[in-house]
């Protein structure tokens, strides 16, 4: 097995969702002790937000570059893309930001949705070329957004359902803590809770 680890929280050593993430890998090794993990932290090592030059190089219609900085960014589509393809299981670790997602995750995202690699366009419509891979997304919300009024300002784990089913994946599960900012005992419950329901989320993904 190989896991593919992104953390998305600017709050280093206090972010929830960081450790909600760290959990979930370490129960997948747990599974599976030969299993390979490559991580990533895009905050620490920002990925930098698509623009014409950097689509160019996995968008039509390209052209000749020369410039250094240009062909670096290129190299860098190229690695990112890879890595998410070769991977069986993705854990995500992704605070609910002003409704939606980090843009650090959002920028990764934008690079890994490739015409041609991960996805293309047919007369049916377009078809998800990512194969049969699993997603777990450690979400971490201030509020409540998973029932009641603030439901539909959701835009976070909605958007990563949407985004990854596009790219052909179905297996997508999700690891919340909600009411993250509503006091300390309200954090720990939530946190107490979903670090509780990692395993079987867990079984439940790999066994489908």
């Amino acid at each position: 097995m190989k896991i593919l680890h992104l953390d998305t929280s600017i709050l280093a050593d206090a972010s929830a969702s960081r450790v909600l993430s760290a959990a979930i890998v370490d129960h997948l090794q747990a599974r599976h002790p030969q299993a390979r993990v490559s991580a990533r932290d895009l905050v620490s090592a920002p990925i930098a937000h698509l623009d014409g030059a950097i689509a160019a190089g996995f968008r039509q219609p390209g052209g000749s570059v020369t410039d250094a900085g240009v062909l670096a960014e290129h190299a860098l589509s190229e690695t990112l893309v890879s890595e998410f393809l070769d991977s069986d299981v993705i854990v995500l670790g992704v605070p609910m930001y002003n409704f939606s997602v980090p843009s650090q995750l959002k920028a990764w995202l934008d690079r890994v949705a490739q015409p041609g690699r991960t996805f293309r366009y047919t007369e049916q419509g377009p078809l998800g070329l990512s194969g049969d891979k699993a997603v777990i997304v450690a979400s971490t919300r201030g509020g409540m957004y998973s029932s009641g009024p603030a439901a539909v300002m959701d835009h976070q784990e909605s958007y990563l359902k949407a985004f990854f089913s596009f790219l052909g994946i179905q297996r997508v599960r999700f690891v919340r803590a909600e009411r993250l900012t509503k006091g300390a005992e309200l954090r720990s419950q939530s946190m107490r809770v979903a670090l509780d329901e990692i395993p079987s989320v867990v079984a439940d993904l790999l066994a489908n």
